[in-house]
């Protein structure tokens, strides 16, 4: 990979890009008021299964299809996966999550040397979820679709790590830990991602939408719905 590609790589998976990411916890919080997520190693479970039962055959897949056709020009085939985003988050929670970080990411690609300024605009009028802005961002680099998968997995493993550091509450030398066993499992999610074809890629998972139905009302809470 050139430099130049995987520096702009781990721009787009730090936690300090602009779009909010750290503002939600996307369960996580509901989890550790009334699912028992109150360990180390209980929140590093339940963030590996979101790993493997949500973001690999959700997003991650959405984006192994959606850079390749930012590639090629293919508004139509974004404009598919976009809705297919917004038509598969199960709480008004997770849509308004997708939709601002989606937004927030175009206007910091508006700013951004180098970004395709009618690539830019049609996605703005979509309007835009997270992982097809993402994807736009990243197919701007010279990266396979593989590492792009890579970098953004790893981001959100990393927001997941400090969520649960907050909300459990855990020092950070478990963050760390979760984190290292989040690196290890992300490559083969990856590979599911890149393999899924419209009619197995899904969003199905009943009780994390209650838990964020749940988080909506949540009395009290330190993150975003």
């Amino acid at each position: 990979m050139q430099a130049s590609s995987l520096i702009q790589l781990i721009w787009l998976a730090s936690p300090a890009l602009p779009v909010g990411g750290f503002s939600y916890s996307e369960g996580l919080e509901s989890a550790v008021e009334s699912a028992g997520v109150t360990s180390e190693d209980a929140a590093a479970s339940w963030i590996s299964d979101q790993l493997h039962l949500t973001l690999a055959r959700g997003d991650l897949a959405v984006m192994a299809q959606a850079i390749p056709a930012w590639r090629a020009g293919d508004l139509e085939r974004i404009k598919q996966l976009n809705d297919w985003v917004l038509q598969t988050r199960e709480t008004s929670e997770f849509r308004a999550q997708t939709e601002q970080m989606g937004r927030s990411l175009i206007e910091w690609l508006r700013n951004h040397d180098g970004a395709n300024a009618a690539h830019i605009q049609a996605c703005a009028a979509l309007p835009p979820t997270y992982p097809v802005a993402f994807a736009l961002a990243a197919s701007q680099t010279a990266a396979d679709a593989r590492d792009c998968l890579l970098a953004y997995a790893f981001g959100w493993a990393e927001n997941m790590m400090q969520a649960a550091l907050k909300s459990v509450p855990l020092g950070q030398g478990a963050g760390q830990r979760i984190l290292a066993r989040l690196s290890r499992e992300i490559p083969p999610a990856v590979e599911t991602a890149l393999t899924l074809p419209d009619d197995e890629r899904q969003a199905f998972s009943p009780m994390l939408a209650i838990l964020s139905s749940q988080h909506e009302t949540q009395y009290s809470r330190l993150f975003r719905s």
